[in-house]
Parts: C-alpha cells; structure tokens; sequence
C-alpha cells in the first residue's frame, strides 16, 4: 500500500469506479435442483403498501412471478402500486399464514414488508414451508427473533436477504473491500448518525380508541402485539415510533448506515452497549439518542468502539440535529459538510479519516492520501440490485449478502442499542445466551411475550 504525506487539510474526493482496476472475483454457487433458464420463481408478497409496494415491484423486476398478495388492508388490492392491473393472475389474501397455507407448492419465496413486529413470525412461518425469504430490516422486533430468523434459514437451507438494499450496491462492497485493505490504517472507532426519527415519538400515553377503517383488518394488524385499540397514530405509518411495534430511528435506519463499517471490521456481538437520550417512554422511543457500542479485540483488529447518534435536540424543524462531535470535521474544513449530510458514516483509522455515504463512491478522506487501490474480493450483486440477488441466489447463481447469516447477529446488535435506551443503564452482553448479565430486567425484552396463538418455535 503506496501513501503520501498530506499536503493540505482539506479532503480530497476520489472517483473510485473510474480508478479500480476490473479485477475478477468468483461468486460462490449455491446448489439448485431443477432451474432452468427459462423458469421463474414464483413469489408471494406479504405487505404491499408503503415499502412493500417497492419490494413487490422489485421482485418482479428481478424475474419474480408475483402469484399471491397479502395484506390486512384490502384497499391495497384495490388501487395504488400494486393494484388489480398490475398483477392480475395474484390471488389476494389478508392473512399470511392463509396464503401459505392455500398456496402450498405454488409458491417458492415470500417478500416481508410488513411492519417491524411481523417481521419474525411472517418469515418463519414460509421458512419452515422451505420458502426462500426476503425481509425488510430490522430483520426482527426483538433481539431474541434475529436470532431465531438466523436458525431458522440455517436449518431449512432457504435463499434468504434483508432489505437494507445498499449493502447491494458498489458504494459499501467497495468501501469495505478499501477498509479491509487497510487504506486507513487500522479503525479507532467509528461514528454513524440520522436525522431520524421524522415520526413522532416519545409519547407517554397511548392514544384512545377510533373506528377501525372498514378495509382494515385491525386484529391481523396486531398479529403477535399486544391488543391496542384502533388508532391512526399506529396505523399505517407512525407505528416505529411506539414500541409495541416498531424499534425507532436505531432500527429503521442502524441496519442501512451501520452496515459498511461492520461488514467491513467483521465485528460480531459488543461486549457492552450504553445510551444516553432524552424524551423515550415506556410507549415510545426517544426524541434523540447516543449509542456506544464497545467492541472485543479480534484477530489484528484492536478493541474499539462504535457509536450512534440520531434525532434532533430540541423542537420544530430548525433544531439541532444530533450530530458525532464537532471535532471530527472541524480539522478537515468539513463545518458545511456536517450542516448538509443528514445521515451518513465517520470511520476514524490511524492514517485517516473517511467520510463515508452509502450512495456515492466519491468518499473524502482527510488529511489527503494517495494510495494504491485493492483488487475486487467481494462478489458484485447484478447491477447493484439486492432483488435480483436474491432471485439468482434462489436460483443457484450466487449468495446474497445481506443474508440471514450475516442478517441476523447484525440485527441483534443494532436492538441492543435499544435495551440499553429503554433500561437507561450500561448493558454487559453475553452474547451466547442472549443476556444482559448485569441486568435480568433485560429478558422480558429480549425475548418478548405475544398474545394468544401467536407463539413462534422454541
């Protein structure tokens, strides 16, 4: 690795599609039994409005053969993205576990764009039927259902990914293939932040009961939740802020803007995880948080920490976003930088400083280096699409990346983050029994309880 001495603070930006040299790399091949060229995979949605819409669309893109469509809102069939015009021969249900059943055999792989507490049950239900699985993230409600995901998909031996869709594209698999290489010299730590969450959140009461919409089945809505009455405030959108159905800002947006760096240092479980917020309940997340995630030496790698950072400080739209200290800019010249990028990734090495955004290849360094570039290692997904990589993992060609494997543990560690918010105390990990040994409290949501005849497999 070839670096020159800097000869001014300011960062350079480098365009590395032009630079990096077409070095090949080998894709590992999954066994298939009886696909053929010209054979299709036929794919059941589960959630087609909001994101499901974009990942119905995406799987019929990739060569999916949309067969069935479920959701528990029947408006959703009737008109917007996917309605009757678009997939015509789809026969439509409202309860998933009804579709799998009457589809059996004609259906080979399910999309799960439900909200966050449906995620689990949804996709193992079609796991244990052999179905291969695409799952938005976070994999999981809970720390407890990533893990049971992952043994799920390990013991069924499905295609499996998750929806965080840039891990598909160049801009992390070369980013991770750089840092890998050791361009930045070992990583100190690193800091991810969002804007999020853009929904309300810190609620200290729920709200009072509403007439259910007439096209909404309320009761398949709740699925394994707590009952809660009717209330817009959950349904369709606003439900990630309250935590009886979805993980807040940490778990909508960690498992896009988190995923380059752990990828990339192959950092596994933390061995403990702390917060400091402000504005979280009982009900709902918190207005604003700080994560530190500190991680075990491993291999040359030294023991690091990696923290988070979302929400804004205060009201109205003009607040403070909740930024990583000001320190970390302020050498490179970057102050416009820090006032214009509402999310992205700091990856502190020992020879520099790199300004990572998952949708761009023209990262900043600071101080200015100059260095040799890697060769590919990574296998690239079809046009940088996460939809067809999982279609050609279904059939035999490659392994998606974002798979449960890899998913699951990544999950896990992204919900830590969110026991340690709503415990409001230091967590000590341990990771092989799924324990916050310093806080027995933790269990309860850990592995949380679900209402009658929602039980998943032990």
């Amino acid at each position: 690795m070839e670096s020159t001495t800097p000869t001014s603070a300011q960062p350079t930006r480098r365009r590395f599609l032009q630079s990096a040299g077409a070095a090949a790399f080998g894709f590992q091949i999954m066994p298939s039994s009886a696909w053929g060229a010209n054979d299709r995979v036929a794919v059941g949605c589960i959630g087609i409005g909001g994101k499901g819409a974009a990942d119905t669309a995406g799987a019929a893109g990739a060569g999916g053969q949309i067969v069935a469509l479920c959701d528990v809102d029947e408006n959703r069939r009737k008109k917007g993205k996917d309605s009757k015009d678009k997939y015509p021969d789809a026969k439509f249900f409202t309860d998933f576990r009804e579709m799998l059943a009457a589809m059996g055999d004609k259906v080979d792989a399910v999309t799960v764009s439900t909200p966050d507490h449906l995620h689990c049950h949804a996709s193992v239900a079609a796991m244990k039927l052999g179905k291969h699985v695409y799952c938005q993230k976070p994999l999981s409600h809970s720390i407890a259902e990533a893990r049971l995901m992952a043994q799920v998909a390990k013991e069924k031996g499905v295609v499996t990914q998750m929806g965080n869709q840039a891990h598909a594209g160049e801009p992390i698999r070369r980013a991770v293939e750089l840092i890998r290489a050791g361009v930045i010299g070992p990583v100190k730590e690193v800091h991810a932040y969002t804007d999020r969450p853009i929904w309300p959140q810190g609620m200290k009461e729920r709200p009072k009961a509403e007439p259910v919409p007439d096209s909404l089945k309320w009761d398949l809505w709740l699925g394994p939740a707590p009952f809660r009455d009717y209330n817009p405030a959950y349904c369709p959108f606003k439900w990630r802020g309250w935590w009886d159905f979805g993980t807040g800002a940490l778990g909508d947006m960690a498992c896009h803007i988190m995923d380059m760096a752990y990828w990339a240092l192959e950092l596994g479980a933390p061995t403990s995880v702390e917060a400091v917020s402000e504005g979280g309940t009982a009900e709902s997340g918190p207005l604003w948080s700080s994560i530190t995630y500190e991680f075990p030496a491993a291999g040359s790698r030294p023991a690091m920490k990696y923290f988070w950072h979302d929400g804004k400080k205060g009201e109205g739209k003009d607040a403070p976003q909740n930024l990583p200290p000001r320190a970390l800019w302020e050498p490179s010249g970057l102050d416009e930088l820090r006032l214009t990028r509402k999310y992205d990734c700091i990856v502190v090495g020992e020879k520099a400083t790199m300004f990572f955004g998952r949708s761009r290849t023209d990262w900043m360094f600071t101080p200015e280096m100059k260095f040799e570039e890697p060769p590919k290692s990574l296998p690239r997904a079809p046009d940088g699409n996460p939809y067809k990589e999982w279609i050609d993992g279904i059939q035999g060609k490659g392994v998606p990346q974002s798979n449960f494997a890899y998913a699951g543990p990544f999950t896990e560690v992204v919900l830590l983050g969110n026991l340690a918010v709503r415990l409001g105390k230091k967590i000590e990990w341990d990771s092989a029994n799924l324990k916050a040994t310093n806080a027995p409290e933790a269990d309860a949501l850990i592995k949380r309880e679900y209402r009658d005849g929602w039980a998943l497999p032990a």
